[in-house]
């Protein structure tokens, strides 16, 4: 099972990718927007976690682009924010604000693996 993280913070990608290893996935990092769509084709990623706040595309714009290619494909909204009041994160299938606890995370992806095609709240 294949991860593509895109956040721009390098702590967060270090525990996202450290914590995801761990539980046996496979994970790829993106920095940037522009990163996230080349990855995004290249690595074929089975589910991907997105920061809204980004510093060359947002997160939002992201979430577009990778839904017009694989409309299927589950995507997580991670923030620091709190983006929900938001109508275009609804596209997403979760959201979750960003903690050093992973654990919420970690059932979002399991419960987004187990059902696919089904939205985790």
């Amino acid at each position: 099972m294949k991860l593509l993280i895109v956040d721009d913070d390098l702590n967060i990608q270090r525990l996202y990718k450290e914590e995801l290893e761990e539980e046996g996935y496979d994970v790829v990092i993106a920095s940037t927007g522009k990163d996230a769509l080349e990855k995004f084709e290249k690595e074929n990623p089975d589910i991907v976690t997105l920061d809204i706040l980004m510093p060359d595309i947002d997160g939002i714009s992201l979430l577009r682009k990778m839904k017009e290619q694989r409309p299927d494909i589950p995507i997580i909204m991670s923030t620091a924010y709190d983006y929900r009041d938001d109508f275009a994160v609804w596209a997403s299938e979760a959201y979750i604000v960003k903690s050093s606890d992973l654990s919420e995370l970690k059932k979002t992806i399991r419960k987004l693996v187990s059902n696919p095609g089904k939205r985790a709240t």
